[in-house]
């Protein structure tokens, strides 16, 4: 089978824009359950914050997506008191299996310098700074996306919640039920996701909660929310869900092998030798800790020991606004530590 890459970067994103005298920019975070958007002042080093609904095509379909997209972005614009046309370049980073749709109804909208790339591809230059490296996101779905030395890039995973989102809060979410219910039948090991399961969703039985699964049914939001409990059930030493986490980070991982591998960063002829690049985790999932990280780092390891991986605090607005500083031509300008404090800080107020 001829393999080629399932996401590519827009060419105004490849190399670096034609410099101008640019003031604000734009970056949009735009997943399934919520739509982030920042709209950077460089002269007054400020960032302004935008909500809106989701904006995953897969979830809530095109016109509802980009719908979320434009008021979360017409808020930050308003909290920045300015007009689209004041831009200088505006990237919206979108879950999803094909942005395409997305991008071709935010160009009959907006201006011309409103770039529309998978949330892969954001999560990307958040975690790497836009250099050769790669990102993995586990959140509520999951994805991976990595560029290469030469420019060559590659993604993993992204096929949402039927057909892929391995290692993410709705996988492990989906999971927890399943080995509640296999508790329940007997045809599992006993485990406390069975008591959790029904708390959790306010049912009187284990079976009560798969049929609210169906009945309902359960958004995807919601059945990765119960991932957390998995999370605390794991800590406290539940083998059942520590199991789910091992499983979970060896499904990711190899998503993640996969983009290192295509991209070149790890030539493994190379071994030990070959130069560090950067692996960023992104995603709510990884706050389970050195349960489901652990074994990440190991898989990782054993094909590409140089490595360097660790968890992204930034964001992830914030890759956004890097990649449309870099279309603007102004990336020198923005720093990537202080864009994470002032994230942070408009997050928080």
């Amino acid at each position: 089978m001829e393999r080629t890459p399932l996401v590519e970067l827009p060419h105004a994103l490849t190399g670096v824009g034609e410099s101008r005298d640019a003031r604000f920019l734009m970056g949009i975070d735009g997943g399934a359950t919520k739509t982030l958007a920042a709209v950077l002042d460089l002269a007054s080093n400020t960032v302004h914050m935008g909500h809106g609904g989701p904006s995953n095509e897969d979830a809530v379909g095109a016109e509802a997506a980009v719908g979320a997209l434009l008021e979360a972005a017409d808020a930050a614009l308003g909290q920045a008191g300015i007009e689209a046309e004041q831009l200088a370049a505006a990237v919206l980073a979108v879950a999803g299996t094909d942005t395409d749709s997305i991008a071709a109804r935010v160009r009959a909208a907006r201006p011309d310098m409103w770039i529309v790339v998978n949330d892969v591809v954001g999560a990307w230059a958040t975690a790497t700074g836009a250099q050769p490296g790669v990102a993995a996101i586990s959140g509520t779905g999951s994805n991976v996306f990595g560029v290469g030395r030469s420019g060559r890039a590659w993604r993993a995973g992204g096929w949402g919640h039927v057909l892929g989102d391995e290692g993410s809060g709705y996988w492990l979410g989906v999971q927890s039920i399943k080995a509640a219910l296999s508790d329940r039948e007997a045809s599992g090991p006993a485990t406390a996701l069975s008591e959790a399961a029904m708390s959790f969703f306010g049912q009187s039985s284990v079976e009560a909660v798969a049929s609210l699964v169906y009945s309902k049914p359960l958004t995807k939001g919601e059945i990765a929310a119960f991932a957390v409990q998995t999370a605390r059930l794991a800590e406290q030493g539940d083998e059942v869900a520590r199991e789910l986490f091992g499983r979970g980070a060896r499904e990711l991982s190899r998503q993640i092998v996969a983009v290192i591998r295509e991209t070149g960063l790890a030539d493994e002829q190379a071994g030990a030798a070959q130069a560090p690049f950067p692996v960023g985790l992104i995603g709510s999932a990884f706050k389970a800790g050195p349960v489901f990280v652990e074994p990440l780092v190991s898989a990782i390891h054993a094909v590409a020991p140089a490595a360097q991986v660790q968890r992204v605090e930034m964001a992830p607005a914030g890759g956004s606004l890097l990649l449309a500083a870099r279309a603007s031509g102004c990336a020198e300008r923005v720093d990537s530590q202080q864009l994470q404090s002032l994230l942070a800080a408009a997050l928080d107020s």
